[in-house]
């Protein structure tokens, strides 16, 4: 060691791991990146990041991975792909972005800007048109978009905004600022699945993420909810989140959303407009709607007066809008503000509207509307990327994103230049900028990866707050452009880092000034029905597994003999054919006919029935606990598995009977008592009442043996009890009595119909008359006719009788707080609604 230049200090443990996970880090010749600066070397906040991060042992740091993928899994979280049939898994990428407070003010102050010059421009599109008289705007640059609504102009927005969410994609330009990409005004998506990225990578890295100062995303969405509740004329509105539903690319962000913010979510069909209002279609009938945030493109909303083919809006809801009688964010129109026609105008827009330059650079963009900016886009064809001047595809081309005309061939780029000499106003040229760069992990080393982060700014009482952080995507490929990315491959959280310590935020209200409540309001007919068919489903498949674990148990014990001599056994394979669980005959092999009902196609199987359970779960995905979604999840998971032999059916089916005895006791003890919980348990209730008098018709049939009933006590679960009253073999009064009559066992039919008389009794009377609606004169009539009966009465087709009985009550049910088509708007509810 050389004394002059003094001792040399020993190299940290945290540091080598740095040096191991960023061997071969470099940026991208030309490219900025978020880890390397300018100067060559990792950025302060970065720094600062790998410095606590490195001291995580890297097995701690595989576990923590590992459960932020597995909450992903657990809690459902997915999205759709355009054009993709199934959901996928959402693909958090484990490191998260981060930005300085310094240059987030930086980015805010950009963001608000835009949202407020965009605000100015759509105020005076669909209102004086200034500036088209004027000529600041080309007509064509307005008209041409599809996203423009005639039917919208000269409408005052209720509540006094266009925009009360907008949106602005991100990218660090070559000059190291940042540039936009692209504005959203329409329904801007990814805030939702913003906060779930938060809210995971914040639990698996608690103390990282405390250390390093984040700021919170909370105060963002309480003042988002704010700015909505201000806009109402009444105090305490009512606020629906607008879905296209289940089968929506976002439809999980939709739900997140209307959870996090106690929402109502609702689709289409769920709202009805009477006289000067929009209402929800509830199980109390039509409730007033004040606020409906929309997730549903401006020209799906209104068949009547815009897309007649749509089936996701409400009828007359634009009348609504002239008669300020709700607020919907954002007003229908505003996705004009997206074309990229008009970028190359908002310059000129800001210094003339705000008076100042804008702060946030875009991409150079020429509208080839105009002849000038045509003919130089033309001659400098190949410098340029070309796309739709109004979104979609590039008019005349059906490959997706924009086209790079360098790389098509002669004959592409010849019909490419006569269709923009041609009509030009429906192309732009744009400058070729390709994607600035962001760590991700990699089998334990850092790379680079191009991205796009989206940044939201909420318009509320005190002007516009832009959310700390934002949503980013990431590809996967190296040389993505800003034009032409599409979606990312996976998704990142956002962290604006602060020098300071960051106080704890929360939705919760504090003080002692808020109302109290104990039920959050009458469930959407929606989504009371599909709670109801959920419980339904559900009770179906455990029938269905019932049968298959008792058709197993002659197999499992040789004493009870073979299929073939067992006329039990012949009963349930029967039953199995008829009720649709099986494709096979009765005749089939019994192990064939199990594993059929198990895991087959048809409609009845006890697969096919989960899978229609999570379907409706799919559409109840803000009224579910995660634990609940997951044993959901999980039962269709197991099913569908392979099963090697005929001990595996049997298996597979006592587990997942224990998995619905774990819903069914989340749905008992977790879910609130409100009218949500009791469609669930009516639907389940109704369900076994049939199941059960069903067994009874086909089991304890006069002149039953004691296979026979036996097979009923273990169908209907009530083997302990029986023996517990009666120390004798089975016998037919007895049995019949106990499955069917009992009101003290939780099984038997006369249990379930007592229940589901409660459930009624406690529903809204929908009519005003004051006499019994019929689905209570329905229960209260069985519940009377089984309370009367006696067990030696209860024949087979006593029995049959009494399981029409119960249809009945079931579709009487439906009728009556599900209704659909003309019916739906119940118009003896029309007045006084709240």
């Amino acid at each position: 060691m050389d004394a002059a230049a003094g001792p040399v200090s020993k190299p940290r443990p945290r540091d080598r791991k740095i040096a191991q996970w960023t061997r071969g880090y470099t940026a991208l010749p030309g490219i900025p990146d978020e880890f390397i600066g300018g100067d060559g070397q990792p950025r302060e906040v970065w720094r600062r990041f790998f410095d606590t991060f490195a001291a995580i042992a890297p097995a701690e740091i595989q576990r923590r991975f590992g459960a932020a993928d597995r909450h992903l899994r657990e809690a459902g979280v997915t999205y759709r792909a355009p054009g993709d049939v199934t959901e996928r898994s959402w693909p958090l990428s484990h490191v998260p972005l981060l930005i300085d407070d310094a240059e987030w003010q930086q980015i805010s102050a950009g963001v608000i800007q835009r949202a407020q010059l965009h605000e100015l421009v759509l105020k005076d599109i669909y209102g004086d048109g200034r500036l088209i008289k004027e000529g600041a705007l080309p007509a064509a640059a307005i008209a041409g978009s599809t996203d423009y609504l005639r039917e919208v102009r000269g409408i005052v927005p209720p509540g006094g905004r266009y925009l009360n969410l907008y949106a602005a994609d991100l990218g660090r330009g070559p000059d190291g600022r940042w540039w936009v990409l692209g504005d959203r005004t329409q329904a801007p998506s990814g805030a939702g699945y913003a906060l779930e990225n938060r809210l995971v990578l914040s639990r698996a890295f608690a103390a990282l993420y405390k250390a390093m100062n984040v700021e919170r995303v909370a105060p963002f969405f309480e003042a988002f909810r704010d700015g909505l509740r201000a806009q109402a004329d009444r105090d305490e509105p009512r606020i629906g989140l607008l879905t296209p539903g289940q089968f929506s690319e976002t439809y999980f962000e939709h739900a997140t959303l209307a959870r996090y913010l106690g929402f109502l979510l609702v689709e289409g069909d769920d709202l009805a407009v009477s006289g000067d209002r929009v209402h929800i279609r509830t199980v109390a009938g039509l409730k007033r709607l004040d606020v409906l945030l929309r997730r549903v493109d401006s020209n799906s909303l209104d068949p009547l007066e815009l897309d007649s083919s749509s089936q996701l809006g409400v009828p007359g809801l634009i009348d609504v809008l002239r008669k300020n009688g709700v607020v919907v964010a954002n007003m229908p129109g505003t996705g004009v503000m997206e074309a990229r026609a008009l970028l190359g105008f908002l310059p000129s827009l800001a210094e003339r509207l705000l008076g100042e330059s804008l702060t946030l650079p875009h991409i150079a963009t020429w509208w080839c509307g105009q002849k000038a900016a045509r003919d130089q886009v033309l001659a400098r064809l190949d410098d340029f990327a070309i796309d739709s001047a109004f979104g979609g595809n590039v008019p005349g081309f059906d490959r997706k994103g924009a086209l790079l005309p360098s790389e098509m061939t002669r004959a592409e780029r010849d019909r490419l230049i006569d269709s923009i000499a041609t009509r030009g106003v429906d192309y732009v040229g744009q400058e070729l900028v390709r994607l600035s760069t962001t760590p991700v992990w990699d089998d334990g080393q850092l790379a680079p990866r191009p991205f796009v982060l989206r940044v939201f700014a909420a318009a509320t009482p005190k002007g516009w707050t832009v959310m700390p952080g934002g949503f980013c995507r990431i590809a996967e490929q190296l040389d993505s452009r800003a034009v032409s990315m599409g979606e990312g491959a996976r998704a990142a959280d956002v962290w604006v880092v602060s020098d300071k310590t960051v106080p704890t935020s929360t939705l919760l209200p504090a003080g002692d000034d808020v109302r109290i409540r104990r039920i959050a309001g009458w469930v959407p007919s929606r989504a009371a029905d599909n709670l109801f068919w959920l419980g339904r489903y559900l009770e179906r498949a455990e029938a269905t597994l019932r049968l298959i674990r008792a058709l197993g148990a002659p197999a499992r014990d040789p004493g009870k003999g073979g299929a073939a001599l067992n006329p039990p056994v012949d009963r349930i394979l029967r039953l199995l054919v008829t009720w649709g669980a099986t494709s096979l005959t009765a005749r089939a092999q019994a192990a064939r006919i199990a594993a059929d009902a198990l895991q087959g196609e048809q409609f009845g199987s006890a697969l096919s029935l989960v899978k229609a359970a999570q379907r409706n779960a799919s559409s109840l995905r803000e009224r579910l606990s995660p634990d609940a979604w997951q044993v959901i999840t999980e039962m269709a998971q197991r099913l569908a598995q392979e099963i090697e032999d005929d001990d595996g059916v049997v298996s597979a089916a006592e587990l997942t009977l224990q998995e619905l005895a774990s819903f069914a006791g989340l749905a008992q003890e977790n879910m609130n008592r409100a009218a949500g919980w009791r469609f669930l348990d009516m639907g389940r209730r109704s369900e076994r009442a049939i199941n059960t008098t069903r067994y009874a018709r086909q089991f304890a049939f006069d002149g039953a043996e004691d296979d026979d009933l036996d097979i009923l006590l273990t169908l209907a679960d009530c083997q302990i009890t029986y023996r517990s009253r009666y120390l004798i073999a089975p016998l037919l009064a007895p049995v019949r009595d106990l499955a069917v009559l009992d009101p003290y066992n939780p099984r038997s039919t006369a249990f379930q119909i007592a229940a589901l008389t409660e459930h009624i009794s406690h529903l809204p009377q929908l009519k005003e008359g004051g006499l019994i609606e019929r689905p209570q004169r329905l229960a209260v009539a069985l519940q009377a006719k089984l309370t009367t009966a006696e067990a030696s009465s209860l024949d087979a087709a006593t029995l049959f009788t009494l399981e029409q009985d119960i249809l009945t009550l079931s579709d009487a049910i439906g009728s009556q707080y599900f209704p659909h088509g003309a019916t739906a708007t119940r118009p003896e509810k029309l007045t006084g609604l709240a």
